[in-house]
C-alpha cells in the first residue's frame, strides 16, 4: 500500500506520456486523475495508520549504491511527518489534474502536460518519503527538472524559456550547497541514512572541521549547507529572483509549484533534519533572519505588483518566509501546521485567478480588469476567501498558524525574535494591503478591460469550479479542525519526527501573552485593509501627487525594481560570468590553449618535427657518429652539473625550459 502512494502518479506519468496519442487527451487525463487520486486516498489511509495511530512504517527495497562504507538503498520511510505532507502533496496535485482538464482543453500537448503534472507528483512524493538523504536528493533534483520543463510548457514563448532556465539555474546554487552538505555529512558520520544519521548527532555537537587553515564547527557548517540548498528551492532572500518569473507557465503550474510541490521541499528538508538545526545556535539564527527578511521584502515588493499571479506569488514567497524563521524559533510544528494551511488557501488563490484569467482571454494585468464580481461571482468568492485566510483573518485557516508564528517570535525574548516578531507583523500589514488592493483592482474598482472581453466573460465551469469549491472548504474550516492535532499542547502527533530541545519549547508561554499582543496581527491587518480601501476609493489622487514627488518617485523606483536584486545580480554576477566565459573560456582556453595542445597542434606539431628532423638522415655514418658524440657529451655534462648543483636548481626549472622551447618550436613550426 505505501508504494503504491508513490508508484501511481509515475504509472500515471508513463501512460499519458508514452501512449498520449493512443489514448487521446481525454483519456490521458481520466488516467492520470485516476492515478493521482488513488494515491490519495491512500495517503489518506497512511495518515490514518502511521499519523493517528502513531505506527511509522519503514520499506527497505534493495539495495542501490554500496561500496565499502557507503550503503544507500532505496527505502521509505513513513512517519507522521510523511504521512501529512503526502495528504497535502496528493490532494494539491488531483485538484490541479482535474483543474487542468478544463484549462488545457484547447491545448494539443494537454497529454504530455499531464504527464509532466503526474512525474513533478512522483518527485516530490520520491523526496518526502526517502529514508535516506542521497534519495532525498534524486527527488530534489527530479522536481527540479519537472519545474523546468513545466515553466517552460509554452516553449515557443522567449519569455518562459528565460523564465525556466532561470529558474534551473538559481536552484542550481542551492542543489550545489544541498550536495557539499550531504559529502560532509557522509565525510564525518560515514552515513547518509536519516536513522544512523540523527542518532550520532548529539555525539557529534563539539566536532570541528578544518577548511583552507580555517576550523569550522561541524554541526553548523551542515546546517548553513543544507538552509543554502533550502533558500534555492524555498526562494529565500538572494535566491528569490526565480519564483515570480516561473509565473510565465499554465496557471495550473503556479498553483502546484507555490503551493504543495517545489517551494516546500526545502521547508520540509530543514523540518526533517531538526535534529542537526537544534544542535547549532547560529544557524537557528540565520534561519530566523533570513525567513524573517524574506517575508518583510516580498511583502513590501507585492504592493506595487500589477500582474495579477505575480502578487500570489510574492504572497507565496513572504509566507514562506514566515515558515522559515518559524523553523529558526525551534517550532517546526508550527512551520509544518502553517505549510499545510498555506498549500490550501494559495492554491485556492491560484486557481481562482486562473479562472479569471481564463474568462478574460488570459488578461493577468489588475489595471485592465475592475468589476468582475457581478460577472464572476465565484470566482470573487473564492479569491475573497482564500486572500482572507492568507491576511490571517480570525477563525480562518491561516489564522491559526500565522498568529501562531508571531505569538512564538515574541515570547523569544531575544535579538532575532524581536526582529522577526516585529518584520513579521510589518508584512502582516502588509500582506493585508496587497491583498485588498487585488480584490478591490480585480472585482470592485470600475471596469477597465477591453469591451469584447467583458462581455463574453463567464464563470468557471465545473471542472475548474469543484476544485475550488473544495479548497475554499479546506480553507475556512481545515485549520480550526486540525489546530489541536498538529500544535496543540502535548500532542503526540509527531512523535519522533520532529525534534526540539526542551530549552527552546516556548508555545507554552505563548499561550499566556496579553490579549493585546494576540490580536495585534490582527488590528494591523484591518487597519491595512481598509487603508487600502480608502486609497483605492477616495485617496488616489493623494497617492498619485505623492507619486511625483521625488522621494515617491525614487521609493516606487526601488520596490517596482525588487530592491535592485535583479540588477544587482544581472551586472555583478551574471555580466561578469559572461565576460569571463567569452575572454578566458573561450578566447583563452577553447580558441588558445586547446588549439596549442589540442588534437589539431600536436598533430601539426608532430608533421613539422617529422619534416625537419627527415632533413636530418644524410646517410653519412661520420654525420650520425658526430650526433651520437654531441648527444653523450650533452647528456654527462647534465649529469655532472646536476649533481654538483642540485641544491640550487629545481626540477621546476627543466620543466619549464621544456615548455619554453616547445613552444618556441610550435611558434615557429606556423
Amino acid at each position: 500500500m505505501y508504494l503504491s502512494i508513490v508508484v501511481f502518479p509515475l504509472i500515471g506519468c508513463i501512460f499519458s506520456g508514452l501512449f498520449g496519442r493512443i489514448l487521446s487527451p481525454k483519456g490521458s487525463a481520466i488516467i492520470s486523475i485516476t492515478c493521482v487520486f488513488s494515491s490519495l486516498c491512500l495517503s489518506l489511509l497512511c495518515l490514518f495508520e502511521v499519523g493517528f495511530s502513531r505506527c511509522p512504517t519503514y520499506i527497505k527495497l534493495y539495495p542501490w549504491i554500496d561500496s565499502e562504507l557507503f550503503d544507500a538503498s532505496w527505502g521509505f520511510l513513513f512517519d507522521s511527518l510523511t504521512s501529512s505532507m503526502c495528504v497535502t502533496v496528493t490532494l494539491i496535485s488531483t485538484l490541479v489534474h482535474i483543474y487542468s482538464t478544463s484549462y488545457m482543453s484547447h491545448d494539443p500537448h494537454q497529454s504530455r502536460f499531464m504527464a509532466y503534472l503526474s512525474l513533478f507528483t512522483f518527485s516530490m512524493l520520491m523526496l518526502i518519503t526517502a529514508d535516506n538523504l542521497l534519495q532525498l536528493f534524486f527527488g530534489w533534483e527530479a522536481v527540479g527538472l519537472c519545474s523546468y520543463l513545466l515553466i517552460n510548457f509554452w516553449f515557443t514563448r522567449l519569455s518562459a524559456n528565460k523564465a525556466a532556465i532561470k529558474a534551473m539555474v538559481v536552484n542550481r546554487i542551492g542543489d550545489f550547497a544541498l550536495a557539499l552538505g550531504i559529502f560532509v555529512i557522509y565525510n564525518e558520520f560515514k552515513t547518509v541514512d536519516y536513522s544512523v544519521l540523527f542518532s550520532l548527532v548529539p555525539y557529534y555537537t563539539t566536532k570541528t572541521i578544518y577548511f583552507l587553515q580555517f576550523e569550522f564547527d561541524l554541526i553548523t557548517t551542515i546546517c548553513v549547507l543544507l538552509f543554502v540548498g533550502a533558500m534555492g528551492k524555498s526562494a529565500q532572500l538572494g535566491l528569490h529572483s526565480w519564483l515570480p518569473d516561473a509565473m510565465e507557465g499554465p496557471t495550473p503550474v503556479s498553483a502546484l509549484i507555490h503551493a504543495a510541490t517545489m517551494v516546500t521541499a526545502g521547508v520540509f528538508l530543514i523540518i526533517r533534519c531538526s535534529i542537526l538545526y537544534e544542535h547549532s545556535y547560529f544557524a537557528l539564527y540565520l534561519l530566523t533572519l533570513v525567513g524573517s527578511m524574506t517575508a518583510f521584502f516580498a511583502a513590501i515588493t507585492g504592493v506595487l505588483q500589477n500582474d495579477l499571479k505575480k502578487v500570489i506569488a510574492y504572497s507565496t514567497c513572504s509566507q514562506l518566509g514566515y515558515m522559515i524563521f518559524a523553523c529558526g524559533l525551534s517550532n517546526y510544528s508550527v512551520s509544518m501546521f502553517h505549510l499545510m494551511n498555506h498549500a490550501y488557501f494559495k492554491a485556492l488563490l491560484f486557481l481562482s485567478a486562473g479562472s479569471v484569467i481564463h474568462a478574460l482571454a488570459d488578461e493577468q494585468d489588475m489595471r485592465r480588469m475592475g468589476g468582475l464580481a457581478q460577472v464572476l461571482p465565484m470566482s470573487y468568492i473564492m479569491i475573497l476567501i482564500g486572500s482572507l485566510a492568507l491576511m490571517g483573518i480570525p477563525f480562518l485557516t491561516g489564522f491559526y498558524s500565522k498568529d501562531v508564528i508571531l505569538e512564538v517570535a515574541y515570547v523569544n525574548y531575544n535579538f532575532s525574535g524581536i526582529i522577526s516578531y516585529w518584520l513579521g507583523l510589518l508584512s502582516a500589514g502588509f500582506t493585508s494591503f496587497y491583498s485588498f488592493r487585488l480584490i478591490y483592482l480585480t472585482f470592485l474598482g470600475n471596469p477597465n478591460g477591453f469591451k469584447n472581453a467583458m462581455q463574453n466573460a463567464h464563470d468557471a465551469p465545473f471542472a475548474l469550479g469543484l476544485p475550488l469549491f473544495i479548497l475554499g472548504i479546506c480553507s475556512l474550516f481545515i485549520g480550526f479542525t486540525t489546530k489541536d492535532l498538529f500544535i496543540g499542547l502535548g500532542t503526540p502527533f509527531w512523535n519522533n519526527a520532529i525534534y526540539t530541545l526542551p530549552e527552546h519549547i516556548v508555545i507554552i508561554d505563548a499561550e499566556f501573552l496579553p490579549p493585546f499582543i494576540k490580536w495585534l496581527p490582527f488590528f494591523v491587518s484591518l487597519l491595512s485593509a481598509s487603508f487600502a480601501f480608502y486609497i483605492y476609493s477616495y485617496g488616489l489622487t493623494t497617492l498619485i501627487n505623492f507619486y511625483k514627488t521625488t522621494l515617491g518617485h525614487d521609493l516606487y523606483l526601488f520596490i517596482n525594481r525588487k530592491w535592485l536584486f535583479d540588477k544587482l545580480q544581472n551586472e555583478l554576477i551574471t555580466a561578469s560570468l559572461l565576460r569571463f566565459g567569452y575572454h578566458t573560456t573561450y578566447k583563452i582556453i577553447d580558441k588558445g590553449i586547446i588549439e596549442l595542445f589540442g588534437p589539431v597542434g600536436l598533430s601539426t606539431l608532430v608533421k613539422k618535427t617529422s619534416k625537419s628532423m627527415g632533413g636530418l638522415q644524410s646517410g653519412l655514418l661520420n654525420h650520425y657518429a658526430f650526433v651520437m658524440f654531441i648527444g653523450l657529451f650533452i647528456f654527462l655534462s647534465f649529469i655532472t652539473l646536476f649533481t654538483l648543483f642540485q641544491i640550487y636548481i629545481e626540477i621546476h626549472l627543466f620543466v619549464l625550459l621544456g615548455l619554453t622551447l616547445f613552444l618556441f618550436t610550435l611558434i615557429d613550426s606556423k
